[in-house]
């Protein structure tokens, strides 16, 4: 059997390893495919292309976008896009300045709550990649704010905690929207964190085409649910570790994937 790893982060985003690396260490872990799906940027799919060219990997060029709907945090997977579309480049300028902006605003409230984080040191952290919360929870941990990045999202920026600021302004249907015009297949990521399984079908109607499912944080149970959901609405099914390096050292590159002819229904997609 061969075996792919649908979601994958870099340095361009919040992950802990370059391009290169991650092409190599898919080859350790004998995956024969990853999606390299970074925060609103496709920065790291040329090199990481060019790393695996000649090698028995295939590097799925794709994207995580985050949307909001209805006051909730909504990540929309891309996959199989043209990561050379100029408009889709173009968009993905103001994304990323958007983003910059939550920064400060989630900082401010930050030291509404006592706590003295300075903007500086969380784009120190993030450099060129694409800025967001895991940056500033690595911040909040090298001040001594936290002891780890999980208490950081507890306490201080995860979605119902009191420093957290949504802030985004593409919308579901917008993001779905996106993707598809750069000639992709739009996935909602990890569904559990919706806690409203009614808002899949109201995305399934914008024309959503699959669903994460095999996940770290979905239970057996959960991935049955969402098995039959997926079959019910017409969704293909995907999967993987949402691998971020040393920024998630639990979460191993392959500790969930899937088999390689789930990617194929799922390129079937683009050319429909």
């Amino acid at each position: 059997m061969k075996y792919a790893d649908l979601h994958v982060h870099s340095l361009a985003s919040d992950g802990t390893y370059g391009p290169a690396q991650l092409v190599k260490e898919s080859i350790k872990r004998k995956l024969s495919a990853i999606a390299i799906v970074d925060h609103d940027t496709l920065d790291a799919i040329p090199e990481a292309t060019a790393e695996a060219e000649g090698k028995d990997l295939e590097i799925i060029p794709g994207i995580e976008l985050t949307a909001q709907h209805e006051g909730q945090e909504i990540h929309i997977l891309g996959y199989f896009l043209d990561y050379r579309d100029n408009a889709l480049l173009n968009k993905l300028v103001s994304l990323r300045q958007n983003r910059v902006e939550r920064v400060y605003k989630i900082v401010k409230n930050l030291e509404g709550l006592g706590v003295n984080l300075d903007a500086k040191t969380v784009f120190d952290i993030s450099g060129e990649s694409t800025v967001g919360r895991m940056h500033i929870a690595r911040a909040l941990v090298q001040e001594g704010h936290v002891a780890n990045i999980p208490e950081a999202f507890r306490k201080y920026i995860g979605d119902k905690s009191a420093a957290y600021v949504l802030g985004f302004y593409l919308s579901v249907p917008e993001a779905i929207k996106m993707i598809q015009d750069a000639g992709g297949v739009a996935v909602l990521a990890h569904p559990y964190l919706l806690r409203n399984d009614a808002l899949i079908t109201e995305f399934a109607g914008y024309g959503l085409q699959g669903m994460e499912i095999y996940y770290p944080e979905h239970s057996q149970s959960m991935i049955n649910f969402y098995l039959e959901l997926a079959k019910k609405l017409n969704l293909a099914v995907t999967g993987g570790s949402d691998f971020h390096g040393s920024a998630k050292p639990d979460i191993k590159l392959g500790m969930v994937k899937i088999p390689l002819e789930l990617v194929e229904k799922l390129r079937r997609l683009k050319n429909d």
